[in-house]
């Protein structure tokens, strides 16, 4: 197996996992809407199930058909960029494989009901609070910031073009 193909998985799979295990305990434990605190008032646990995408992103009726498509597109893009990279570019195939595993957790959600994706992180200080997210959100956000830095590395190190 190729090295960009192990670190590929090697993020998607303990962070879809957790994803997974997560929300189950989520659904079996927290009551929905009411805040558990966590590590004081700055995170807390509060079950919501999002019908609409990051910060309340929303396509209407046709949020849980739409978004579920973009996570299948967005899965199928990140699996071709993974093909692209070459053989040991470990650090491109993690943020690929965490952004997938993203997209799938939330996916499933979506797939699953019709009550929206299942959040329960929740943090901030006081009633200055962030939208409340998932694992599988975590996994999206620090992909795109990992695969960000390697794109602006690449750009860096490319040779001047001509003529410039």
């Amino acid at each position: 197996m190729l090295p960009k193909v192990r670190a590929y998985l090697a993020a998607l799979v303990p962070v879809l996992l957790v994803d997974r295990v997560t929300k189950a305990l989520a659904l079996a434990q927290l009551p929905p809407g009411i805040p558990r605190e966590f590590v004081g008032k700055a995170v807390r646990f509060t079950l919501v199930f999002n019908r609409n995408a990051a910060m309340d992103i929303t396509l209407g009726p046709w949020s849980r058909w739409g978004f579920a498509i973009i996570a299948v597109v967005g899965v199928v893009v990140m699996l071709r960029l993974l093909r692209l990279s070459a053989p040991s570019d470990r650090l491109r195939a993690a943020a690929l494989g965490l952004i997938s595993a993203g997209a799938i957790g939330n996916l499933i959600d979506r797939l699953r009901w019709d009550r929206g994706v299942i959040d329960f992180i929740d943090v901030g200080i006081g009633s200055h609070r962030f939208w409340t997210f998932n694992v599988s959100d975590a996994g999206v956000t620090v992909g795109a910031l990992l695969l960000a830095l390697v794109f602006s590395r690449e750009r860096h190190h490319e040779p001047p073009s001509p003529g410039a």
